[in-house]
């Protein structure tokens, strides 16, 4: 469970909930069905109307992966998971890792091993493990932009709202105290709006961002390190390129358990 978009949003929702009545709004006011139906309706008409149904699909799966990313393999056991197929490449060839590829979690280390296993030209090899990159790249983006637009639609109809809230407190001028009420009212639609935009939908997007940055940069890691196994690359070179995959100070620890051993 990824724990950093729970906390988000909960400090999100307490922190508006109890600065609105720090403020001395009256709480009843947020029980506003027609707001809600604006602002959460809108948003998914909004959405519907500017993806396909096919890309929608995945809108609860890509709300589920920022709240349970996916398990992705530490760099520094990818690191080490490579010097030791080198080591048993060098000793005993190349072929010798086919009893390794189903150990494999990972589809994309999977086929891109094979395809060295069974001979493939390297040119061949990169071509196709970068084809494959870039099309979850697209998928990623695909996914990112959806979010991304809630959060641009979602303040606007907010706006829409309290519009639609005014022209009707404005058939209430006779009496003053149902005005003001009327018009406190409106305007929970642009507090809707603002709160799912900028707490909810954009944040989501950018969290969305960072995990697709994370498994590009694993990705990048798979394809240099099955390369330079095809390449017979000594364990040695093979760690000193997936080293610049890893931040200094995991590099850092690495040296000195080396250094201890």
């Amino acid at each position: 469970m990824e724990k950093s978009t729970i906390i988000g949003l909960a400090v999100g929702f307490l922190s508006v909930s109890i600065g609105y009545v720090l403020k001395g709004a009256d709480p009843t006011v947020m029980i506003n069905p027609a707001a809600f139906l604006i602002i959460i309706g809108g948003t998914i008409s909004c959405l519907f109307t500017g993806f396909t149904s096919e890309q929608m699909k995945n809108f609860p799966k890509l709300i589920k992966k920022t709240l349970q990313p996916p398990d992705n393999k530490p760099k520094t056991e990818m690191l080490q998971l490579f010097v030791d197929l080198s080591q048993v490449a060098r000793r005993e060839g190349i072929l010798a890792l086919e009893d390794r590829v189903n150990e494999i979690e990972d589809p994309f280390f999977r086929s891109g091993l094979s395809m060295v296993i069974d001979g493939m030209d390297p040119e061949f090899v990169s071509d196709v493990l970068e084809a494959e990159l870039q099309v979850m790249e697209h998928r990623h983006s695909e996914g990112m932009s959806i979010f991304v637009q809630a959060g641009t639609y979602a303040p606007t109809l907010g706006v829409l709202g309290a519009v639609v809230g005014l022209i009707a407190a404005l058939g209430n001028l006779s009496d003053i105290e149902a005005l003001g009420h009327a018009i406190s009212a409106a305007f929970v639609a642009t507090l809707l709006g603002i709160f799912t935009g900028y707490v909810l939908w954009l944040p989501i997007a950018n969290k969305l961002k960072i995990l697709s940055q994370m498994e590009i940069a694993q990705k990048r890691m798979i394809i240099e390190g099955i390369l330079s196994l095809q390449a017979g690359d000594s364990p040695m070179a093979i760690e000193a390129k997936l080293m610049t995959f890893i931040p200094q100070s995991e590099r850092d620890k690495i040296k000195s358990e080396k250094a201890g051993e």
